[in-house]
């Protein structure tokens, strides 16, 4: 069995959790184009006001979002639902990244990091799967990060939140392709955004949000779970992955240099 993907995104009911900046709002731009009807939802209105005003009369609704509360998700998604009837796809990319290291560790950060970028899709999950369990139809894809692959340096609450969600996505594949609803699992390298430009070392293949938007449109349309890029930085962390542990540190110890 092999899960399905929107080969027309035109009229296709869409919300996107994440989208006042990077690669949401470069998402939400692109199925704007395309001709969806999409929700934006973030935690900053103006942003989300300004990228509704691109789109045409009744293509767009501006639900703002705290995704770590769950009164804040439950209560936009019943505004979709009363105005649109439902949703074909939930894009989450919503997320935070804080640079630590064991030298800085904080666990409120690392609690809060959890929260967001963990907790955070759970709850947007919870929320819209039971709609489409009973349609048997429906698209979930979240946006995770190539950090989840291995243990990266600075990444260290960041890190393990992104690799929680490969598992999430992995698990939620299983259970819902029998099921008629496709997973799509979305693992970026360096792209530039807000949260990179925190950064103080060279971010090998960078690339740009509408970059990003563009692979994870075709990878939707096309049907893939795994959705990776850039494929020359994101296929080589996969490699990595698989290598002995004393090879695996060597190299990153070696290349990486921060």
């Amino acid at each position: 069995m092999k899960q399905l993907g929107i080969k027309n995104f035109s009229g296709k009911r869409i919300w996107i959790i994440g989208a006042s900046s990077g690669i949401g709002a470069a998402c939400a731009k692109a199925f704007i184009e395309k001709g969806a009807k999409v929700a934006l939802s973030s935690r900053r209105v103006e942003p989300l006001q300004q990228l509704a005003a691109t789109a045409a009369a009744n293509q767009s609704l501006v639900i703002p979002v705290d995704v770590t509360k769950d009164n804040q998700i439950n209560d936009a998604y019943q505004q979709i639902l009363q105005a649109w009837g439902g949703i074909d796809l939930l894009l989450f990319v919503s997320g935070i990244y804080t640079p630590l290291r064991a030298s800085n560790f904080d666990f409120k950060t690392a609690e809060q990091t959890i929260d967001a970028n963990l907790l955070g899709p759970m709850r947007a999950v919870a929320t819209v799967l039971p709609e489409m369990l009973k349609a048997h139809s429906g698209h979930i894809a979240i946006v995770g990060s190539v950090a989840g692959y291995s243990g990266l340096p600075k990444a260290l609450a960041y890190g393990p939140s992104k690799a929680a969600i490969i598992n999430f996505c992995e698990t939620l594949y299983y259970d819902l392709l029998p099921e008629g609803i496709s997973v799509h699992m979305i693992s970026p390298g360096f792209v530039a955004t807000e949260a990179t430009a925190q950064n103080d070392f060279e971010m090998p293949a960078l690339i740009t949000a509408d970059q990003a938007a563009s692979e994870i449109l075709s990878g939707i349309e096309q049907g893939e779970f795994d959705i990776h890029f850039p494929k020359r930085f994101s296929g080589f962390l996969k490699f990595l992955r698989i290598l002995p542990y004393p090879l695996y540190f060597w190299i990153v110890r070696r290349f990486v240099k921060i």
